[in-house]
């Protein structure tokens, strides 16, 4: 029967691998985030791309601002445009507040932000950054880093570095978000071109179903299901007897010496025995 402390550390096992499952898969709740990137986080790129893919969940706004910094420093991004819009391998999710309540929906589709690099100046880790605000009116921003070991290119005639910033009322927008509201989503003013939706499978992109109610009640029936199992190794077995009386303790062990020397007191008892007996005499009767 396992015991109690190694019931413990399985408990101890399972809970966590629980936790971080949950943490794992836990949904993003603002929205329009980065999706998937060509290259990706920490990818080596050996040739010259002409543009780096962005794909996010919701189309980036009109005024998004992108950059790409070449190892030195110096930018080399030649501004972006929307670009053909992607299904997703795996779908994200993404938390609603819908009439109070935290609502999952999930997005199969990437929306791409295609940044054009004007050329590759150098060997290194180069970083593509952007900044953009999704329909909540939360913003979106963040970085993508990757090395390129290709050989490096010259800049076109005339090109400059660009010097441009972020568009002073996009900077106010992500730096004062508006509180999320309880009303569907609305659309980006951003155009993009959309591929052939694909033949919907599963739960539509958008939608919320039982799902919200999956997200709480997981956890806890993974937790009820721990316990019982718990219960069930620690518990005894029906009909074991657990004894711990005299009579089931082990006598202690005879030595050498005390059998030999009861065996001395046998023998003498039978030699005592026989002295006490009368003797029978020999011969006939005269």
């Amino acid at each position: 029967m396992v015991t109690v402390h190694a019931a413990c550390r399985l408990l101890a096992v399972v809970l966590g691998a629980a936790v971080a499952l949950v943490v794992a898969g836990s949904p993003a709740s603002a929205h329009g985030q980065l999706a998937i990137s060509d290259p990706v986080a920490g990818a080596t790129v050996s040739q010259p791309k002409q543009a780096l893919e962005l794909y996010f969940t919701e189309a980036p706004a009109a005024n998004a601002y992108f950059t790409v910094t070449a190892p030195s420093g110096v930018r080399v991004d030649a501004g972006w445009r929307p670009g053909l819009d992607k299904r997703l391998d795996r779908p994200v999710t993404e938390l609603f507040l819908v009439n109070g309540k935290w609502e999952p929906r999930l997005y199969h589709t990437g929306y791409a932000a295609l940044v054009q690099v004007a050329h590759w100046p150098e060997k290194g880790e180069y970083t593509a950054s952007y900044l953009s605000v999704a329909s909540d009116r939360e913003p979106v921003r963040g970085t993508v880093k990757f090395t390129y070991s290709g050989t490096p290119t010259a800049a076109p005639q005339g090109w400059s570095p660009p010097t441009n910033s972020a568009d002073p009322a996009l900077v106010a927008a992500a730096e004062n978000p508006e509180p999320p509201s309880s009303a569907n989503p609305g659309s980006t003013t951003s155009t993009h071109t959309t591929a052939p939706p694909p033949p919907p499978t599963g739960n539509a992109s958008g939608t919320t179903g039982d799902s919200g109610v999956m997200t709480w009640l997981l956890p806890v029936l993974l937790l009820v299901a721990v316990a019982a199992m718990v219960f069930l190794v620690v518990r005894p077995k029906r009909g074991a007897r657990i004894n711990t009386g005299p009579a089931n303790r082990r006598r202690p062990a005879t030595s050498a010496a005390a059998r030999r020397a009861a065996a001395a007191r046998k023998a003498v008892a039978n030699q005592s025995a026989r002295n006490t007996q009368p003797s029978r005499k020999r011969g006939g009767n005269r």
